[in-house]
């Protein structure tokens, strides 16, 4: 109920905890808005501790705003109150909202409709002189400028307005940057390095040129993530490698897949095609580099990875391993020049003076 209440009122640029509403929706009106309008400055913003720090009281103000039913208030006071359970003793929660409750995400949208969505519109009305675009998904929030004293001008504004309201902007986490169609040249100009990245849920968003030489928006996973959940996939192969080959694939798939359907936007190529490699490295590191190229292969031809398995056929190396049909030229005996790193014992190679590199003299059988 509270939810039909609130879509009533939530404006345009919130795109956090809503129905109808995702992540790529928030990435794909920053990516526009960045190339269609007039930015040359980005403030990335994010609130210090947002969960944890806000206001009760503010909170329930704000509801009673809109909501006039004395129960439902009760309700959400009994749900702010309620404490946390940590070691099995039940805290008391004096001020944020509650962590893993089913309200928390529409109350955060409550709490920062009324501190940050209705003024930063007003000030864009009001007081910006250039254009200006604004992105928020919970407290993460993206604001871009098209002159730098607007964007000075609204940060200053803006921490004043969260201290008004128990907020505060993280020290660490906050950075007003020059990003945008300009930035490059103009930093080229002024004798600067390439623009400055920035991080938006998930993506390091970086200013790039097309092959036709145009401003082009290029996002990449974040680096700290992507090597995270490659470390995450080489634990988890690593604990299960005596696991059929297939059911290891059919896992790898699967999370290779999940992560597909996140990270796999306009301009992150690159990215997601390092993190397909990088999972048939981590399936093959535990079995050593014998298999490599067929995972690889199986990675290219076989998305579902579910029959990406060696070849079924009879090997014709040394012991039939079908493991050592995929093994690269010097990864186990001879140089990477060795065309023939698999030998039959039966024959050998001689050398210019006709005997045996390998210590018996044996022609070899054409």
């Amino acid at each position: 109920m509270l939810n039909a209440i609130y879509e009533e009122d939530f404006l345009g640029f919130s795109y956090g905890f809503r129905p109808g509403r995702s992540r790529h929706d928030a990435l794909d009106a920053l990516a526009v808005g960045i190339e269609t309008q007039r930015v040359n400055w980005i403030l990335d913003a994010d609130i210090a501790g947002f969960f944890d720090a806000a206001s009760h009281e503010w909170l329930l103000r704000f509801v009673e705003h809109r909501v006039g039913d004395r129960r439902v208030i009760r309700l959400i006071r009994k749900w702010l109150k309620a404490g946390v359970m940590e070691n099995g003793q039940v805290i008391a929660t004096t001020s944020g909202t509650p962590q893993g409750a089913v309200i928390s995400p529409l109350l955060a949208n409550i709490y920062l409709h009324y501190v940050i969505d209705l003024w930063a519109q007003q000030w864009r009305q009001r007081h910006a002189q250039g254009d200006m675009i604004l992105v928020r998904y919970a407290d993460d929030i993206v604001v871009g400028f098209q002159h730098r004293h607007d964007a000075e001008r609204f940060q200053t504004e803006m921490a004043q307005r969260l201290a008004a309201f128990a907020l505060s902007l993280h020290p660490d986490k906050t950075r007003l940057i020059e990003f945008g169609r300009r930035a490059a040249d103009d930093r080229r100009r002024r004798g600067l390095g390439k623009p400055e990245t920035f991080n938006f849920l998930g993506f390091t968003h970086i200013c790039a040129r097309s092959r036709a030489g145009r401003f082009q928006l290029r996002r990449r996973s974040r680096r700290d993530r992507m090597r995270a959940k490659l470390h995450e996939i080489r634990d988890v192969l690593w604990q299960h490698r005596h696991a059929p080959l297939n059911e290891q694939g059919s896992w790898l798939g699967s999370v290779v897949r999940g992560y597909f359907a996140y990270h796999a936007v306009p301009g992150s190529s690159r990215g997601t095609g390092f993190v397909r490699f990088g999972a048939a490295v981590s399936a093959t590191k535990p079995h050593g580099p014998r298999s490599i190229v067929c995972w690889i292969a199986g990675l290219q031809s076989r998305p579902s990875f579910t029959r990406g398995r060696v070849n079924a056929s009879p090997s014709n190396t040394q012991g039939g391993s079908r493991m050592r049909e995929c093994r690269l030229y010097g990864s186990v005996r001879g140089a990477r020049s060795n065309a023939r790193p698999y030998r039959d014992p039966r024959t050998t190679l001689l050398n210019r003076e006709g005997h045996s590199v390998y210590g018996a003299n044996v022609a070899i059988d054409r």
